[in-house]
């Protein structure tokens, strides 16, 4: 799979991202998982935490089930930072969660000035514009 390496400045341009690999997924009648993870770095500690973000993109994107796996900055916030995971099953992000590469992840809590969040979303079916001409009747 193609690596894709993303330190967009805009908050914007996660939704679409999500909308882009839910609507890929939903067109394939195929389940997703959506993982989201969100870091506030220490402002002298952000560089650490982009590089950590960085090196885990192409490891985290050959994991068995991993379909996309993208990073984030914030424009507003310069020390937000996301990281977007796709996988293909809940085993695979199971096995994901369990793996030495996310316990580096999750060892990067002493750069951060709180905790990550982290958001775990399963996507069965998703609309687009479509749906909203029909609604409007166009």
């Amino acid at each position: 799979m193609t690596v894709w390496i993303f330190l967009i400045e805009a908050w914007g341009k996660i939704a679409k991202l999500y909308y882009r690999v839910c609507i890929f997924f939903a067109e394939r009648r195929v389940l997703v998982i959506i993982v989201r993870i969100t870091m506030n770095a220490f402002l002298d500690k952000r560089t650490e935490v982009m590089q950590t973000l960085l090196s885990m993109i192409e490891p985290t994107d050959n994991e068995r089930g991993c379909l996309s796996c993208h990073a984030f900055r914030d424009i507003e916030d310069k020390n937000g930072f996301d990281l977007i995971t796709a996988w293909k099953t809940r085993e695979d992000l199971d096995q994901y969660i369990r793996s030495d590469r996310f316990s580096v992840l999750l060892g990067t809590k002493s750069l951060l000035y709180e905790p990550p969040r982290i958001e775990i979303h399963t996507v069965s079916h998703s609309e687009g514009m479509e749906t909203v001409n029909s609604v409007r009747g166009k």
